[in-house]
Order: structure tokens, then C-alpha cells, then sequence
């Protein structure tokens, strides 16, 4: 059992754990992942590193309550612990000094941005953070990404707080600015990642996206969590999680995350019990 050392709720629905997982946090990188099981029984659940400390041996993970096995997640308390906790997962972030960088993170995307931001800050790149959210209430690690970023704005869809609008609002600000942008780094939903890939288009800056397909195994065997990236298919567990977004098909993405969305509202009606005829 990985137990649970900490845990805070960011905000409604969202929680903040960290799990006592030393060899996770050995060789934990910014930009990896980790698939976790709640219980034994528990389907598979992949979340993005938010956080890492090797001398504690713990990893920071971050997520939203959206279904039945995030939920419970979310009813686990300090003390409790999850079945299983692999990785890390998936290649780490390219991190070296290029120059300005801007990190975009929409939502729960700030939780995953926060070390990619900070390792580019300790590389000596000029870091120029973005973070959005509907309200006032869902933005999460305001003050943490505020320390590691040398510009920070804060948009919100309601106006409640920081400045009413978009993130892609921001950023083309930035990109008509005459101080060139060497890289964008994006994650958050998948609608504003598209969005900021075709923001960034014009101006021909290279615009990395972190994606979160379906994903059962993790290891590129079962084929879930297929991307269709330039004339490729690729598998976001080992390929990615991150890929030029210029080049990824967001529409059938999109399409493929549906696939499941009935199944998941029967899973949450019914607690995640299996109603199969198999089961006796």
C-alpha cells in the first residue's frame, strides 16, 4: 500500500495528495506520469507529476474528481493508502536554456505546468506563466507558480479574478510582442490546448502539449491511448505524454475520449460496481 502523507483540497472537487513513494520520487522528472489503482479492484487511473521530493521520497499529484475512481480517491484521508503506484511514466520535459518560455495551464493543467515552470526557471529561461480557470474559486497554486515564473497572469472566464478572458488572450499578446518566444508549453483540457496550438501557428513559435488519452496499461501494449500525431500514430504512455501540438490530431482525440462517457456516468450511478453478466 502507498500510503497517503498529506492531503489538501484545492478547490470544490479538486485534491491535492502526497503519497510516500520513494522509488517513484528516485527518478520522478517534470513532464511524467504515474498510473495509479485505488483498490484492488480499481481500474487503472494515469495523473501527471505535480510535484517531487527525493529526499522525502514523496510524490505531489493533483486531480480532479470527474468520475467514479477519482472520486474515490478523493474519500481517502491522510493515513489511508492506494493499491498501486507506478512510474514515473513517459518521457521527462526537455528542459535547457532556450531563451523566454511561456507556461499555459488551464484548470487542473497548472497542477502538471508548476514543475515544468520551475525547472525552466532553474535552467535560466525567462519563464512567462499563464493560468486560467471559470472562476475565482478553481485557480490552483497561484503563489506556487507565481515563485518560479518571472511574469504571471491569471485569467478567468467570470472576471473574478485576474483578467476576464481567455488564456489564449494573453499569449497573443505576447507572441505580437517583439521579444521572440523560443517555446509554449501547454496543458489543461484538451479544447484549450487545440486553442493554443492554433494561436501559436501563425507565428511559427514551437508549442508543446501534454496529453491525457485514455490509458489502461501504461506500457504501450494495449494501444488506449493512441494518438494521431503528423502522418504517425503514437502512443501518448511511451511516446509522449508531451507532442508538437501543431501536429496533433485534437478532433480525434476528442472523439476518442467520448468513447466511454456513458459507460463512466453508469460507473459513477452505480459506484463502480461491475453489472456484467459474468458476475454472479
Amino acid at each position: 500500500m502507498y500510503k497517503i502523507i498529506e492531503k489538501k483540497i484545492l478547490s470544490q472537487g479538486v485534491n491535492q495528495l502526497v503519497i510516500d513513494a520513494p522509488l517513484v520520487a528516485k527518478k520522478a522528472q517534470p513532464g511524467e506520469f504515474i498510473i495509479l489503482r485505488v483498490n484492488e479492484n480499481g481500474e487503472r487511473v494515469p495523473l501527471t507529476i505535480a510535484d517531487f521530493d527525493r529526499e522525502k521520497g514523496t510524490i505531489t499529484i493533483i486531480f480532479q474528481e470527474v468520475g467514479n475512481s477519482t472520486r474515490l480517491l478523493g474519500e481517502l484521508e491522510v493515513g489511508e493508502g492506494v493499491a498501486d503506484f507506478v512510474g514515473p511514466l513517459g518521457h521527462p520535459t526537455q528542459i535547457e536554456k532556450m531563451g523566454k518560455i511561456v507556461c499555459v495551464g488551464g484548470g487542473i493543467g497548472v497542477a502538471p505546468i508548476f514543475p515544468i515552470a520551475r525547472g525552466m526557471h532553474q535552467a535560466g529561461n525567462q519563464v512567462v506563466s499563464i493560468i486560467g480557470a471559470r472562476n475565482r474559486e478553481l485557480v490552483i497554486l497561484e503563489d506556487d507558480m507565481r515563485e518560479v515564473s518571472d511574469e504571471l497572469t491569471i485569467t478567468t472566464d467570470d472576471g473574478s479574478h485576474g483578467r476576464k478572458g481567455l488564456v489564449t488572450d494573453v499569449l497573443k499578446e505576447l507572441l505580437e510582442d517583439d521579444e521572440p518566444i523560443a517555446e509554449v508549453i501547454a496543458i489543461g483540457p484538451v479544447v484549450m490546448m487545440r486553442a493554443v496550438a492554433e494561436t501559436t501557428r501563425p507565428y511559427g513559435v514551437k508549442t508543446i502539449v501534454s496529453l491525457n488519452p485514455i490509458m489502461v496499461d501504461g506500457t504501450g501494449m494495449c494501444g488506449g491511448c493512441r494518438v494521431a500525431v503528423g502522418d504517425k500514430t503514437k502512443f501518448a504512455c511511451v511516446d509522449g505524454p508531451e507532442f508538437d501540438g501543431h501536429k496533433v490530431d485534437f478532433a480525434s482525440l476528442m472523439a476518442r475520449q467520448r468513447m466511454y462517457v456513458e459507460q463512466e456516468k453508469q460507473a459513477s450511478t452505480e459506484g463502480g460496481k461491475c453489472q456484467c453478466h459474468c458476475q454472479k
